[in-house]
């Protein structure tokens, strides 16, 4: 896997190729083998020298990062600030997008909770957005990192995107991946969004949920809290039902579900790799150890209950879903179950719904797939929001003065 490093010195690209990490554990092996760095002007010797210098300074710095408690947001965002560089120069289709033309802003306030949340939005420079996004994300997850470029690619679509981290996830206050209720994570969400919808600035566009994963079912706890609330929802790999082979045994989930009310922040519930069950692209799964503030432990007792009962809870719900949604589903995604999607079109009572299956794609459409399809699926996003949003703004001509 070829993935691009800065020379801290020369602000040259070079480029790694990982031959292992283990992603859950704490003691990775990170092997890099360097095969390629164009820089005229000096010998090859030392250019190898600089090379190798260099690697090893970012193999020695992700070693560090990695030993770093962040089971609290100042670690992590400690961890985040030190890599977010080399995060933005990997090889990846979705972080070579381009952010000219968008205005970002990543922003710290304490909700009626008391608990600070982290977020950032992505606007539309040149005219006013022809819609809200707003990004609800996977488990274990952070709305930076990959997300950057697919928030890039709807804002240069003219859309105005907007994301949070969940308490306990990426930069938000919190233990990390720990959900003591995931009603009061849902509501966290309405309370952050609702104050964004309200502004004069945005209150008269039109507003979509965007979920990936567990963020599809927030986004659909979301709507059935708020069912006119909003104009539609797209659901990518929506969690609905987590899949059978990711769920413990019948018996254990009885003796976990016991213990959650006595060690609710105990990490005891076993995992799949995650990563390698949702990444289909060999090179673009090894980049993931870079997005070191995803909680990729054992999940917490009470977190892993309350996913439980929640995709429980919304497979009860799937016939009272009403608002328009666009659903999509890689058909080889054995992290949460594609026929559960399928369930989801069929039952929801929304006369405007549309489901896309593709085949052969695994859970991370987005992050994890092939280039060609990770295009794919955004042109299929880009285009459902298009047909429900305001007609595109003309770039507002530059107003020059003349004597």
């Amino acid at each position: 896997m070829l993935t691009p490093h800065l020379n801290a010195r020369d602000k040259i690209p070079f480029y790694c190729c990982v031959d292992q990490f283990d992603r859950f554990t704490k003691k990775g092996n990170f092997y890099f083998l360097i095969v390629g760095f164009v820089d005229k002007g000096r010998s090859v010797w030392q250019r190898k020298r600089s090379m190798a210098t260099t690697a090893k300074v970012d193999n020695e710095e992700l070693r560090r990062l990695k030993e770093v408690d962040i089971d609290q947001a100042p670690a992590r965002r400690h961890v985040r600030d030190s890599l977010k560089d080399i995060q933005h120069n990997l090889d990846h289709i979705l972080l070579k997008t381009p952010g000219d033309g968008i205005k970002t802003k990543e922003s710290y306030e304490v909700n009626s909770r008391g608990v600070e949340i982290f977020s950032k939005s992505w606007l539309p420079e040149a005219s006013k957005p022809r819609a809200l996004v707003c990004f609800c994300h996977g488990y274990g997850d952070t709305c930076t990192f990959f997300f950057e470029g697919i928030a890039r690619r709807l804002a240069l679509s003219g859309y105005g995107v907007f994301a949070m981290d969940y308490p306990g996830f990426g930069l938000s206050e919190g233990l990390h991946g720990y959900i003591p209720s995931f009603d009061l994570l849902v509501d966290d969400v309405i309370e952050h969004y609702s104050t964004i919808k309200e502004n004069p600035e945005f209150s008269s566009l039109p507003s979509f949920l965007f979920g990936q994963s567990m963020g599809g079912a927030v986004s659909l706890k979301i709507h059935f809290k708020q069912p006119n609330a909003w104009t539609g929802a797209v659901l990518v790999a929506p969690m609905c039902k987590i899949a059978d082979d990711m769920v413990p045994p019948p018996v254990l989930k009885q003796i976990l579900i016991g213990l959650a009310n006595v060690l609710p922040r105990h990490k005891l519930v076993p995992q799949k790799d995650i990563a390698e069950a949702a990444f289909r692209d060999l090179r673009k799964r090894h980049m993931t150890p870079y997005n070191i503030i995803c909680y990729s432990d054992k999940p917490r007792l009470r977190t892993a209950v309350e996913m439980l009962r929640t995709t429980q809870e919304i497979e009860r719900q799937l016939q009272q879903v009403s608002l328009p949604i666009l659903i999509l589903h890689g058909e080889a995604d054995t992290v949460t179950d594609p026929s559960v999607s399928r369930e989801l079109y069929e039952k929801a009572k929304s006369s405007d719904k549309k489901i896309v299956l593709y085949e052969e794609a695994y859970h991370s459409l987005l992050e994890g797939e092939p280039d060609e399809m990770i295009l794919r699926v955004l042109s299929d996003i880009i285009s459902w929001l298009d047909d429900h949003s305001l007609p595109a703004q003309a770039e507002e001509p530059l107003v020059t003065s003349t004597s």
